[in-house]
């Protein structure tokens, strides 16, 4: 039953993934991304890892996607209005970068010779590992990047109040 949920979620995410680069309009393009971010939930369930599937659909597919849509919408991007101008030598660029990023990855999974996979920790993903591990050993990391979310956030509503000068 594991393999058919997996199997389904992988061509789901494979397909969002086509759809978020094909795709003209950027709603549908949005809108894909969203479906690969739910596949990418889904694989993180099957992995045990249920705080991280949580995290995964609360933070990229719920607040990240609206935020797209939001600025798509506020922007009002429509067919058409993207000027689709072509550097010269792009697409070779992007053919030779796509190459190298498949065999690094290609690579990546390669197993060592004579490696064992080891089995995760019963208390993978969970949300007590989660934190305990975030407010140990990465603590002083967690408190910088709460303050600089918290400067991102002051200096949005100073911006935000600021008048245009006219």
């Amino acid at each position: 039953m594991e393999i058919a949920i997996f199997a389904i979620a992988t061509v789901a995410a494979l397909a969002g993934g086509v759809g978020v680069i094909a795709s003209a309009q950027p709603v549908r393009s949005a809108l894909s991304l969203l479906l690969v971010l739910g596949s990418l939930a889904v694989m993180y369930l099957l992995l045990g890892a249920e705080f991280i599937a949580v995290l995964q659909v609360i933070v990229y597919a719920g607040a990240i996607v609206v935020l797209f849509l939001f600025v798509i919408m506020l922007l009002r991007a429509r067919r058409g209005e993207v000027a689709r101008e072509k550097l010269p030598r792009q697409r070779t660029a992007a053919v030779v970068l796509g190459g190298v990023f498949a065999a690094g990855l290609l690579y990546a999974m390669w197993p060592a010779r004579g490696a064992v996979p080891r089995p995760l920790p019963e208390a993978f993903g969970t949300a007590q590992s989660v934190g305990g591990t975030l407010f140990s050993a990465y603590l002083l990391p967690f408190e910088v990047a709460s303050v600089v979310l918290l400067a991102g956030i002051i200096a949005a509503v100073v911006l935000g109040r600021a008048r245009p000068v006219t």
